[in-house]
C-alpha cells in the first residue's frame, strides 16, 4: 500500500504593512488566483487529498480553503498551529498524526520548514517551493507512523508558474 503526501507552501501573501503580525498577513490579488487553480490541479488526480492539514495563519488558511473547494468531495480541513513557521521535527509528528483513513492528505504551510521537509522526506534537492508550490510524495507504507526521511518518492513538483510559463503540466 502506498501513502500519498502533499506538501503546500502558502499562496502568495502581500508585504508586512506596519502593525500588522506576520501571522495575520492575507493572500494578495495573485495568490487569490493561484490558490484555486492549484486546487483545480490537484481535483485531477484520481485520488485527491481527504484530509489538508493547514497553519492557521492568515495566508495559509486562505490558501487551505480556497484548494480545498476546488476538490470534491471537499477534504476534511484541520487547523494546527504548531505549523505556523513549522521547522522539520514538528511537520514530521503532524504527518505522524494523520488518520489511517486518509490515504492522500496535504499539509499547508510556510517556508523554510516545507522546502527543508520535501527534500529531506524524499532526499531530494528542490532549491526553493514557490508560493503556492505543490509536491506529492508517496510513501509504500501502510501506516503514516512509517513515512520517514528519504522513504518518499517525488512524483510531482508543482508551481503556479510552471503552466503560466509554457511547461505542460504533466
Amino acid at each position: 500500500m502506498s501513502r500519498f503526501l502533499t506538501v503546500i507552501r502558502h499562496a502568495k501573501s502581500g508585504a508586512h504593512e506596519t502593525g500588522t503580525k506576520d501571522f495575520d498577513r492575507p493572500l494578495d490579488r495573485r495568490g487569490r488566483e493561484d490558490a484555486p487553480e492549484m486546487g483545480r490541479r490537484l481535483a485531477r488526480l484520481t485520488n485527491p487529498p481527504s484530509l489538508l492539514v493547514s497553519s492557521p495563519a492568515k495566508r495559509a488558511a486562505e490558501t487551505a480553503e480556497a484548494i480545498a473547494g476546488e476538490l470534491i468531495p471537499a477534504p476534511e480541513i484541520a487547523w494546527e498551529r504548531a505549523l505556523y513557521l513549522a521547522d522539520f521535527d514538528t511537520l514530521l509528528e503532524t504527518v505522524f498524526s494523520i488518520g489511517p483513513e486518509h490515504e492522500h492528505a496535504a499539509l499547508v504551510g510556510h517556508n523554510p520548514g516545507i522546502t527543508d521537509f520535501v527534500n529531506r522526506m524524499a532526499n531530494a534537492t528542490i532549491q526553493n517551493v514557490p508560493t503556492c508550490g505543490t509536491v506529492r510524495l508517496e510513501f509504500a507504507v501502510e501506516a503514516w507512523t512509517a513515512a520517514a526521511p528519504n522513504r518518499g518518492d517525488v512524483i510531482e513538483f508543482d508551481h503556479p508558474k510552471r503552466q503560466r510559463n509554457g511547461a505542460s503540466n504533466d
